[in-house]
């Protein structure tokens, strides 16, 4: 049996990728996905709700591979500023996750993503191996170790919340700051500690 979600949701993905949000339009995605326009509504409501589906795919896969690519023994100023540069760098050269850039779409993305607790289950997911790491960094002395485990947690979990405020900062300042203020959070967290 054709599963006709995952064809619509395979031809929305490719189209989003090639063309972005703006650019794809539902009776694009129909005709990639061999069906008619009135089966893709069966299945989504809307572009925007299928987009959705698409780019929180895209954003857990991007977060696998980065977690996947890190070498977890490098110290901590360069890990971390590592894997948000990184994580940058991957949102703006694909199409699909760009679009939390996007002005005009980014609010639902947002919402969508927070109703959806997106942070708690990616901090959930990888919360243990976190405190481990942080654990391993204070036995080897490479942070500070004046800070409780779960509060250098919720430093590590307050740079990703400063996203939710990346319109009050300015969408052309957000990605440049996300990484001078990881790089200041990272070298406060590191200083004095023997190297």
């Amino acid at each position: 049996m054709i599963n006709k979600k995952a064809e619509i949701f395979s031809a929305g993905r490719e189209l989003f990728y090639a063309k972005g949000f703006k650019d794809t339009n539902i009776s694009e995605i129909a005709k990639t996905a061999g069906i008619g326009v009135g089966t893709f509504y069966s299945y989504y409501s809307s572009k925007e709700e299928l987009f959705l589906e698409v780019y929180f795919k895209e954003n857990e896969d991007l977060k696998k591979r980065l977690l996947e690519s890190m070498d977890w023994d490098s110290d901590p100023v360069t890990l971390i500023t590592k894997m948000v540069t990184q994580n940058i760098n991957e949102m703006n050269s694909n199409l699909i996750l760009r679009e939390w850039y996007n002005k005009e779409l980014f609010s639902k993305l947002e919402q969508q993503f927070y109703q959806q607790d997106g942070l708690k289950s990616f901090d959930e997911s990888n919360y243990g191996g976190k405190l481990e790491l942080i654990k391993k960094w204070k036995a080897e002395g490479k942070i500070r170790d004046d800070i409780e485990d779960e509060m250098i947690n919720a430093i590590f979990n307050a740079i990703l919340y400063i996203d939710i405020h990346k319109s009050d900062i300015g969408m052309q300042y957000f990605p440049q700051i996300m990484f001078y203020i990881t790089e200041f959070i990272m070298k406060g967290l590191t200083e004095d500690c023997p190297k």
